[in-house]
């Protein structure tokens, strides 16, 4: 019974935790909370555009085999814009070069028709590279600001230590640490959130010009395909085998 009784006086007494991060953002008010949400948005939009732009630039590397392998082979511009999906960077590419084929009758000089198919295809190739480079500014973004929005908090934690400093009179480790805590969650929070945001930039920026090359090359291709009335192409890449069927299996022998 004893015992009992002095765990229990023991757990009344127990002093209430107060620096956890709740307890540091409530000691922040407002502005702590404020700047918590803003780190949240900037987060998942980072996360969101990271996911989506890699998705994007991985569905137009591979249809590029396509481009490889079956555009090539067709026997007219037409014929080979078809074999491409719809809505695709390379159908565009393609279409917009079938439509500079039609208009190059309409030129009355050789070197105004060149230049006006080599303007259209690189427009082309230019509102392409402008969509997959939408978002990416916000990664930027996002990675330079992120410290600073963090460190906004520090400075805002530290301030109110030092006010709780001196309407107490002295340096009590109750008066400081809850602001002091909360100074420091702000800064890491805002490390958390910038770095990811960097690298996804840099990471994607890199894919994003690998694209590029490959579209002026594709467009570099067409304008020679067109300037030689379909004489000058690039090989054409075979297409990858089948695998073979595999062979059902031997039906057991029955005994006689």
């Amino acid at each position: 019974m004893n015992l009992y009784l002095l765990a229990a006086a023991a757990g009344e007494a127990a002093p209430e935790n107060k620096f956890g991060f709740v307890e540091a953002m409530k000691e922040g008010g407002p502005v702590a909370w404020t700047i918590l949400a803003i780190m949240i948005i900037m987060s998942v939009g980072s996360f969101y555009i990271m996911f989506t732009k890699l998705f994007e630039q991985n569905k137009v590397m591979k249809q590029y085999n396509t481009v490889q392998t079956q555009f090539w082979r067709a026997g007219s511009l037409k014929e080979g814009a078809a074999k491409l999906d719809k809505d695709s960077a390379w159908r565009q590419l393609a279409d917009d070069a079938v439509k500079a084929q039609e208009d190059h009758g309409k030129m009355t000089d050789a070197l105004e028709s060149h230049d006006y198919m080599h303007g259209s295809l690189q427009r082309s190739e230019d509102s392409i590279n402008a969509v997959l480079n939408g978002g990416l500014a916000f990664l930027a973004t996002v990675g330079a600001t992120a410290p600073f929005v963090g460190l906004l908090g520090t400075v805002i934690g530290i301030y109110r230590a030092l006010i709780n400093i001196g309407i107490a009179g002295s340096a009590s480790i109750d008066k400081v640490a809850g602001p002091v805590g909360e100074a420091l969650i702000m800064t890491a929070i805002g490390l958390l959130v910038a770095v990811p945001a960097v690298f996804a930039f840099n990471w994607l920026q890199g894919r994003n010009r690998k694209i590029a090359a490959m579209l002026s090359t594709f467009s570099t291709d067409l304008l020679a395909y067109m300037n030689s009335n379909g004489a000058v192409k690039p090989a054409v890449t075979a297409a990858p085998a089948a695998k073979p069927a595999a062979k059902p299996a031997a039906a057991p022998a029955t005994k006689a």
